[in-house]
């Protein structure tokens, strides 16, 4: 390796760093952290439907409820046996 080529690798990964430190720094920055979490809690449920499919013609499709309140969310963890 030449000392060209060590000093064009250290530049590269330099930038590298720096670009993902900032990054970093700007989604630390907004109020969510730049995910996004959960849904606003209310009344009914959230439908969410999942699709998978093996590419060979099998798959499978899930729609499930979710509930926008809470202690309802919560309580649908406990085993029916505790409640």
């Amino acid at each position: 390796m030449t000392a060209l080529s060590a000093w064009l690798a250290a530049a590269i990964i330099a930038l590298l760093v720096a670009r993902a430190v900032w990054i970093l720094r700007r989604e630390a920055r907004q109020e969510d952290g730049g995910r996004p979490r959960g849904i606003e809690p209310g009344k009914g449920y959230i439908e969410i439907e999942s699709d998978y499919s093996s590419g060979v013609g099998g798959g499978n499709q899930l729609t499930s409820r979710v509930p926008r309140d809470p202690q309802e969310y919560a309580r649908s963890f406990v085993p029916r046996r505790r409640r």
